[in-house]
């Protein structure tokens, strides 16, 4: 066999202690054993991490860097929702590319290969954030898989002209649709109307949903219930659910088999989740991160994303999922090996079965969608946030990061 590109010594992500070679034939891994004698362009990883690509499943690129345009204040979500609303209407299809572009190469530097970004879709906005993401999602597919999930911000039910321009965004090849019912005068009307249009275009569905720490009252309820009615699991996702880290035990056990049951998945957003909930405690204040590990536990599908950059939603972020793992184990209190390095499942291989991708992962006729960790296991990748060295899309080199070299005075070089 010719290979186009072989990695040497590689671990693998869940693949034991021993290093590897990883054969690249074509864009797809044709390879993987202790030694491939090729006369092939290789690299010598010398032990470190190799992952599948890593894949963000909830993401802003149509807001992000904004943060000189608007005032953050008071740091909760109304003002994060109002101060967004005002910026967006000077956005241009220009401005919204220019910002994306700028978001979407850091993801693409910090290893990852799979995204679904939400767009705002609403009368004041238009069609111009779905316009440019479609451009960004056309010139960067050398690098990233982009869905773009178009989703109504400021309520759809009360909202008249939303609904019109849901129709033509999915219309116009929006890869699935999403929706924000805690925004809306009628919750449980808007949840339907979205499960509605999903079957209509047969897309799947991606809620933001119960984003508040108030658990008398939830929308995952109706959202499950809606999902089992028109046979649509393994296709739903909600996101934030802030409401299940109020939860006692015995309730959220509850809540995760129904999830589980139904085939609801769950992404956790923690940077803009501490950021915004508990903002009415001066002390004691609550994480506000839903557990993602627990719902795991029972069988949910979960993730951990990026959510907001450099906006009023999260005025932090560098696109970075391994620092995304790293602080949800951090609020988690993962502190066992094992633990830590079940992780990095989070942000790689949950993700992919919430988004349902074909081909994900480390074997072989996969494509060759991989980043080389500067580290040696999994669980280090999380404890140290460790830094991608060079990443590759359908084997092709997508980035590279030279590992830091400290310089030594000449006295220390002996």
């Amino acid at each position: 066999m010719t290979f186009d590109l072989v990695l040497r010594k590689a671990k693998i992500q869940n693949g034991g202690e021993t290093p590897v070679d990883i054969g690249i034939v074509q864009g797809r891994i044709a390879e993987i054993a202790p030694s491939i004698a090729a006369d092939a362009p290789s690299e010598d990883l010398d032990g470190r991490l190799v992952t599948a690509g890593f894949v963000d499943s909830h993401v802003h690129l149509d807001k992000s860097c904004i943060l000189d345009r608007c005032t953050c204040e008071q740091g909760t979500l109304p003002e994060a929702i109002a101060q967004v609303a005002a910026a967006k209407r000077a956005f241009t299809e220009v401005d919204i590319y220019a910002r994306g572009r700028l978001t979407l190469e850091k993801a693409i530097l910090q290893g990852t290969t799979h995204m679904r970004t939400h767009v705002e879709v609403d009368p004041r906005i238009g069609l111009r954030g779905f316009a440019a993401i479609k451009r960004l999602k056309q010139d960067y597919a050398w690098a990233i898989d982009l869905e773009i999930c178009v989703f109504p911000q400021e309520g759809l039910l009360n909202d008249p002209g939303t609904d019109e321009l849901l129709v033509a965004a999915c219309d116009n090849g929006a890869d699935l649709i999403g929706g924000c019912p805690y925004t809306d005068s009628d919750p449980h009307g808007q949840i339907a109307r979205i499960f509605d249009l999903a079957r209509r275009f047969d897309i799947d569905v991606d809620f933001h949903l119960d984003f508040d720490l108030d658990t008398s009252w939830m929308h995952i309820d109706e959202v499950c219930r809606q999902t089992e009615a028109h046979g649509y699991g393994g296709r739903v996702a909600v996101g934030h659910v802030t409401k299940l880290s109020a939860l006692p035990l015995a309730q959220l056990e509850i809540v995760a088999r129904r999830l589980a049951s139904t085939g609801v998945a769950v992404t956790v957003l923690p940077s803009t989740d501490l950021f915004l909930m508990g903002r009415g405690h001066d002390h004691n204040v609550p994480r506000g991160v839903a557990p993602a590990h627990r719902l795991a536990g029972h069988g949910v599908t979960c993730s951990i994303a990026t959510n907001n950059v450099l906006n009023p939603f999260t005025p932090f972020g560098d696109c970075s999922l391994v620092r995304m793992a790293n602080l949800y184990a951090n609020v988690a209190q993962a502190g066992a090996l094992n633990d830590i390095a079940a992780c990095l499942e989070l942000v790689t291989t949950s993700p992919a079965r919430l988004m349902n991708l074909d081909g994900y992962g480390i074997a072989i006729g996969n494509p060759a969608d991989l980043v080389v960790l500067d580290c040696r296991s999994a669980a280090m990748a999380i404890a140290e946030i460790a830094q991608p060295l060079m990443g590759f899309k359908h084997g092709r080199r997508s980035f590279v990061r030279p590992a830091g070299m400290l310089c030594r005075p000449a006295s220390m070089e002996r």
